[in-house]
């Protein structure tokens, strides 16, 4: 059975680097072609989370958006040492330019039956923009997401929820006790709470609303927020539904995006499905060959996709 422990310190530990980030300021870069950001803290995080990997599970593969390439190629020589120098910050001890990069990389292209998928920061807009973001972790075995861990720095005072040995939990992100979390028992639309991605692109809206009107959901029961903060949301009870729907052709499913949130949706009682009512898959490298994506806490999902069903059509 996995330990998740060594992973938890380290989301706490990329989450003090990424406040660290934003109160002292970072560096920001494009890394495609679409203007997709990543900052310095980006690269800082995910260094951290695999320190962490190479040394509790040295020989599992790991699948993480970012990457060495682009830490040398995006960044200058200050920038990436400025970088080093806060990865030591955050894990006590001095670390080098040449340590940073090879932890980037850390389990690329290895094959193993346990794969660690990592988004050191999901929800750039949001951390850069001061809104919500998070530090996400999954492991996944035969596909499947059996663990995860999420940091949320901006989630009230900051939590961290995780999913193991059947589980949904959440501490405080500063120290504390666990506490067990699950699903909401909501049953009525009228009664629901509904969580959406601000970033457009990532979801068709019109088709979401037709959804929301079709099942009686008014605008004051919807919330936008970034990041798989969302589906902390939901496990905690904070919110009901979670929908992205319709995707555009040129937006992919990410499995870093999703795979973290889908374990502690589950283990916390939710139901994850695309909208097709098919189960989301992560056995497909990288990216998710679904279409589109449903999570709910369970007792409105049929209902759901019968009100999706008339959209596809």
């Amino acid at each position: 059975m996995l330990d998740l422990h060594p992973l938890l310190t380290a989301a706490r530990q990329a989450s003090a680097l990424t406040r660290a980030g934003q109160r002292a300021g970072f560096d920001r870069a494009s890394k495609d072609a679409e203007g997709d950001p990543v900052t310095s803290a980006d690269y800082g995080a995910q260094a951290v989370i695999c320190r962490a990997l190479a040394a509790a599970y040295p020989d599992h593969a790991v699948i993480a958006e970012e990457g060495a390439d682009q830490f040398m190629t995006l960044l200058t020589d200050s920038q990436r040492e400025r970088i080093a120098e806060r990865v030591g910050g955050a894990v006590g001890e001095r670390v080098s330019i040449d340590q940073v990069t090879a932890w980037l990389d850390h389990g690329r292209g290895v094959e193993s039956e346990i794969t660690w998928v990592i988004d050191p920061i999901d929800g750039t807009k949001g951390y850069i923009a001061s809104r919500q973001y998070a530090i996400a972790i999954a492991a996944l075995a035969d596909g499947e997401p059996i663990a995860s861990a999420i940091a949320c720095p901006g989630y009230g005072r900051g939590l961290l929820f995780y999913a193991q040995r059947g589980g949904a939990f959440v501490e405080a992100l500063d120290g504390g006790s666990p506490a067990r979390i699950a699903v909401s028992g909501v049953t009525a639309f009228e009664q629901a709470r509904i969580v959406g991605s601000l970033e457009r692109h990532k979801g068709d809206h019109p088709g979401s609303e037709a959804v929301y009107d079709a099942l009686g959901i008014q605008p004051n029961q919807r919330t936008l927020v970034d990041s798989q903060a969302k589906y902390a949301m939901v496990a905690c009870g904070d919110a009901d539904v979670f929908m992205r729907l319709m995707t555009a052709e040129h937006h992919r499913h990410w499995v870093w995006d999703h795979a973290p949130g889908v374990a502690l949706v589950r283990a916390a009682g939710g139901v994850c499905t695309d909208m097709d009512g098919a189960p989301l898959r992560f056995d497909a490298g990288a990216t998710m060959p679904n279409r589109g994506m449903v999570i709910s806490n369970g007792w409105l999902h049929d209902r759901l996709l019968d009100a999706i069903r008339p959209i596809l059509e």
